[in-house]
């Protein structure tokens, strides 16, 4: 194959040519919750905030899921119950909150990934996704699952609940 051209790049002596270097940082966290069936009398979907935190800066709230289809908003009543969520940054908030709204979700494995922007991971240093799961006629659950940014491509964390969350998987792409 020929070229209707040739590209010709000369560097006087003594001239270094830089090269802006591809990022090499992964740009997203893919995180993989399961929320477990349980052999109850009266099973009602938990209510669950995802949150980002960093020593010395404010938690950055990534995902709620709540009934927020409700008519006038009554799903948000009980968004107090999912406590340490609330107490961090829920409390503060407006809801349906642009971008972080979603339904409850039913019984199984669900996953969900985060832009840098959204996790609020601007800095580069030690972060920590926090789950919590909270559910009516039910317990309350909070999993930590610590990671570094800028972190590797194929890097991540793990945590296990017991009652109302099941695994939680992190992984950077």
């Amino acid at each position: 194959m020929q070229l209707p051209y040739r590209i010709v790049l000369s560097v006087g002596a003594g001239a270094t040519l830089a090269v802006p270097a591809l990022a090499a940082d992964p740009g997203t966290m893919d995180v993989t919750i399961a929320i477990p069936r349980l052999k109850v009398a009266e099973y009602h979907k938990p209510y669950v905030a995802i949150w980002v935190e960093k020593a010395g800066a404010k938690a950055k709230t990534v995902a709620v899921w709540y009934d927020h289809d409700m008519k006038a908003n009554e799903g948000t009543k009980w968004l107090r119950d999912v406590r340490q969520w609330w107490r961090a940054s829920g409390r503060s908030m407006s809801f349906p909150a642009n971008g972080i709204t979603g339904a409850t979700r039913a019984p199984g494995t669900h996953k969900i990934s985060f832009t840098r922007a959204q996790l609020g991971a601007q800095a580069a240093g030690q972060y920590t996704l926090v789950i919590e799961a909270a559910r009516e006629v039910g317990g309350r659950e909070l999993l930590r699952v610590p990671f570094t940014w800028p972190a590797k491509a194929g890097a991540g964390g793990r945590a296990a609940g017991t009652t109302e969350l099941g695994a939680v998987s992190v992984a950077f792409r």
